[in-house]
């Protein structure tokens, strides 16, 4: 239920292309037009509900989204963040179903959340398509029937409070906010979506519900279905859930008249700030945010301005990339230009290299926009920007989800849910003269407002260390009985039986592994390629060096420098990034069909012939080194470090984190050796799922990959057996200067292929799979309004990983909080669960799996997945079959052999230590 805050995340949602540093896509051959609302059909009710349908085959799912035309943008100072506080009062169950609404979305298995916005609010859930109708009786029920009152609205303000805290643990948040209140004062584009502490202790129920009762009603509402389903009857449903709601005969109502032209909020009231802003509070790196007003969404100059901000910044040729990432000034950073119904503004934030100050920086920055101004861009720049941001969209909408959450924002923000279309076909005229006249409108050095953070400290998270158990107890109460959910849950017919197509599998001599599977319901290939050469092989003096491997295989080749590298992935849009996790390198990707032979060819080369760069080398060493510091002022980085630390001794995979020192001391030969001694075809697997020729495929896969040679035996990586702890192991990492404070509770348990596992699943879903429905979110969340966040988990991959519970909480919640879940899980190993809550679990994990893999990308990484951690594929056709053969004498077993309170590592990362008193 995380609030979308306007940055790259929320440029995204508006279909203005991908987030800064996903490698961008195209099509080298655009076709004249492009559509997005192919088959979406538009109905209005009597009552004034928008309805937005399309069907869309290939997977057995629908999702269900509402956008409510009601976000911060309606708010003012003294009931900010009003919209947020309601979003989260939706979720606590209505008067003719008093249940917590997660755990009836969750006993459905649907993939669900919400956020608020500046524009919207909205509610999305994704489910087997014959739950569909029961969701839209969930939505239409809380539309007009949500229980607002005194005592659910204290739990949930606590809960909001949680998750606003959280938000100021990071430097960037308070620094945007403060610009960001800068460039509009006199706009609640200014206010932050969340609300201030000081307007959300003051809301009252009154308040609340005359708010929900004045918006929240059909014609301020969109309803947005995407998926597998026959439309006549698919509306007939909306009509039986929706049509008695609201005023029949109303009109859709304008919720504030939208700009014209391009006028923006951020241009009212006083001028933009000339010098900076300057936040001097604890922190570890600098930071950078500058702000331009720009025009609302309709605007005729949105096209331009998105070309504008890809060839600023979209890739490793693109123009910020060469003057600070590459330069080596900034370490991190990314740009946004955010168009909203009644205004946008342009976003650069940034963080300087380790000894980089702000003010060179900066200059940097405005060089380069000076630069823009000055001179047009290339027409290859242009044609390269707009076929990233063509293909990107195709890319983008694979899923039903994305596609209905793309008709949604259009439909809200810009009033015309065929918004994308016009823009696309707009974005075809777009020439470089285009380009730097909105250059010139737009980026002036008078227009903008900057902000510099500069830490008075950086924490390194040193930890003070108390052992034993605490005196206090809570009871954590009893669970909600989900026999108590069921009668509330509304009608369904049982779902068909799911069946998952395997791919083709074909090894070449090397060793290396393919999996080839088509789905010609869709113009796009989905990869997934996996080397076992992950975190797992760094140790102590030289952590760090397996990402580092990563982060620079597209850095050049023995065949291609680092710009003709990026020119040919950029170049027809295709998506290829390198991860690094603990068991491997992940490099995933995406193109459109046609363009398959260019993906494979970049993979083939970044496998095969990196060769590591001095200078783009250097150039990540210090931003890998200056992303260390951020992390370690970071309660969850620190947490997690400290905890992994605590329960596994020196020497174990499981322990090792990189640190400025560690990586200080790497070499340009420390890289190439890695990647010499570790990148075989023996231990790479590489997945295709969709449009293309198998045969063709296999052959060109074949070509490039068959002289890829290895020899002598795979590396490989000891895991010493780590015992649990004897007794209750507290540790306390102090960062001062927080506001909210992370713990990690758990200790070493058991691998994937352990004979628990899948009874530790159904388990696990209960006890803390899922926040709202789970027994500890129910209790933790939902009653006591604790943490934002709880979650719990099983880490059993190829090797066993631990059980771990996270909380985030305000640091004087922190200790009635922890002992709450010892309580709880207590609770739950001493009495079991019932037969009602295992088969609930069961339904859910069966129902989610099936959303899950209805995703091409997904799938691909799945399959690469269960081969990377040496499962059968097979697995995932008896995957349901085997959370269905769960008993409830096995969960109630597992409960007692895997969970265990009294001997457990608490860590509690924050301002101070949590009070035991």
């Amino acid at each position: 239920m995380k609030r979308t805050r306007l940055t790259a995340a929320l440029s995204a949602l508006l279909l203005l292309g991908p987030p800064l540093h996903a490698q961008s896509t195209a099509t080298s051959a655009p076709p004249a037009a492009l559509t997005t609302t192919a088959g979406v059909r538009q109905t209005i009710l009597s009552n004034g509900l928008t309805v937005l349908t399309k069907e869309v085959r290939g997977a057995p799912v629908v999702s269900v989204q509402v956008f409510y035309k009601i976000g911060s943008r309606n708010e003012a100072a003294g009931v900010n963040g009003i919209a947020h506080q309601l979003e989260h009062m939706m979720f606590k169950g209505t008067t003719t179903r008093p249940v917590q609404f997660g755990r009836l979305l969750g006993a459905l298995g649907a993939d669900f959340n919400a956020f608020t916005s500046y524009d919207q609010t909205a509610y999305h859930e994704t489910v087997q398509r014959e739950k569909a109708g029961a969701v839209l009786a969930l939505e239409a029920d809380r539309m007009v029937n949500a229980q607002i009152d005194a005592e659910k609205l204290a739990g949930e303000r606590r809960v909001v409070l949680s998750e606003i805290e959280g938000d100021e643990n990071d430097p960037q948040y308070r620094l945007s906010r403060a610009v960001q209140a800068a460039a509009f004062p006199n706009s609640p584009y200014g206010l932050t979506v969340g609300g201030t502490r000081t307007d959300i202790e003051g809301f009252s129920a009154d308040k609340v519900r005359a708010y929900y009762k004045k918006y929240y009603s059909p014609e301020y509402a969109t309803l947005v279905i995407v998926g597998d389903f026959q439309t006549d009857a698919m509306l007939k449903d909306v009509q039986k859930y929706f049509g008695g709601l609201g005023k029949p005969g109303t009109k859709p109502v304008k919720t504030s008249a939208p700009l014209v032209g391009t006028r923006s909020e951020a241009t009212l009231g006083s001028p933009a700030v000339k010098a900076p802003i300057v936040l001097k509070e604890p922190g570890a790196a600098p930071l950078l945010s500058a702000v331009y007003p720009l025009p609302d969404i309709n605007s005729p100059d949105v096209p331009a301005l998105k070309v504008l901000d890809y060839i600023l910044l979209s890739g490793r040729t693109s123009r910020l990339y060469t003057s600070l990432f590459e330069s080596g000034v900034a370490a991190d950073g990314g740009t946004s230009p955010n168009h909203l119904l009644n205004g946008g503004w342009y976003e650069f934030n940034f963080t300087p290299a380790p000894g980089t100050t702000l003010p060179t920086l900066d200059k940097a920055l405005l060089t380069t926009l000076a630069d823009v101004r000055k001179t047009p861009p290339t027409a290859d720049e242009v044609k390269q920007a707009i076929t990233q941001i063509r293909a990107g969209e195709l890319l983008g909408s694979v899923s039903v989800d994305a596609q209905a959450g793309s008709l949604g924002m259009d439909a809200t923000t810009a009033g015309d849910y065929r918004y994308t279309d016009r823009f696309l076909a707009a974005l075809t005229r777009v020439t470089p003269a285009d380009v730097q006249r909105v250059a010139q409108k737009y980026l002036q050095d008078s227009s903008r407002t900057v902000g510099y953070f500069e830490p008075t400290q950086a924490q390194e998270g040193q930890a003070s260390a108390a052992t034993g158990a605490t005196q206090e107890a809570f009871n954590a109460g009893p669970p909600v009985d989900p026999a108590e959910v069921a009668k509330y849950l509304p009608a369904f017919p049982a779902p068909g039986s799911t069946t998952v197509s395997l791919p083709e599998q074909f090894r070449l001599p090397n060793g290396l592994t393919v999996f080839l599977l088509r789905d010609a319901g869709t113009p796009t290939v989905s990869l997934s390629a996996n080397v076992l050469a992950g975190r797992e092989f760094d140790t102590d003096a030289k952590a760090g060096l397996v990402d580092l491997v990563a982060g620079n295989l597209l850095s050049g080749t023995t065949t291609r420098d680092e710009a003709t590298l990026a020119r040919l992935i950029d170049g027809v849009g295709a998506q290829l990034a390198p991860s690094a996790s603990r068991f491997g390198v992940s490099i995933d990707g995406a193109s459109l069909s046609a363009d398959l032979p260019t993906l494979i060819e970049g993979l083939s080369d970044v496998l095969q012939h990196a060769t590591f760069p001095a200078a783009q080398f250097k150039t990540s060493q210090a931003r890998a080194v200056q992303a260390v510091r951020q992390s370690d002022d970071s309660p969850g980085s620190v947490a997690q470090k400290v905890f992994r630390k605590t329960v596994y001794p020196a020497g174990n995979p499981w322990q090792v984190f990189s640190t400025a020192q560690s990586l200080g001391t790497l070499t340009q030969a420390d890289l190439s050796a890695f990647y010499a001694a570790h990148y075989r075809p023996d231990t790479t697997v590489i997945t295709l799922v969709g449009n293309f020729d198998v045969a063709q495929t296999k052959a060109l896969l074949t070509q490039k990959f068959s002289g890829w040679k290895a020899s002598g035996a795979a590396p490989s990586v000891a895991y010493p057996v780590v015992g649990k702890p004897s007794g209750i192991v507290r540790v306390n990492p102090a960062l001062p200067g927080k506001t909210q404070a992370v713990t990690y509770l758990g200790y070493q348990s058991i691998d994937r292929k352990d004979p628990r596992y899948y009874a530790s699943l159904v388990l696990n879903q209960v006890l803390g799979g899922d926040t709202l429905s789970s027994r500890l979110g129910t209790e933790l969340r939902d009653k006591q309004g604790l943490t934002y966040g709880v979650s719990s988990g099983f880490s059993a991959g190829k090797q066993a990983g631990p059980f771990i519970v996270t909380l985030q909480t305000n640091p004087a919640d922190t200790e009635k909080a922890v002992q709450a879940a010892l309580s709880l899980i207590q609770k739950v190993r001493d009495e079991g669960l019932s037969a009602t809550e295992v088969n609930t679990a069961k339904n859910t994990l069966t129902s989610s799996f099936t959303v899950g893999l209805s995703n091409p990308a997904a799938l691909a990484q799945t399959f690469t997945g269960f081969y990377s951690e040496g499962l059968p594929l097979d697995e995932l056709r008896l995957y349901p079959q085997k959370i269905a053969a769960v008993t409830l004498a096995q969960v109630n077993a597992a409960a007692k052999s895997l969970l265990d309170p009294q001997n457990i590592v608490i860590v509690t990362a924050g301002p101070t230590a949590p009070s035991t008193q």
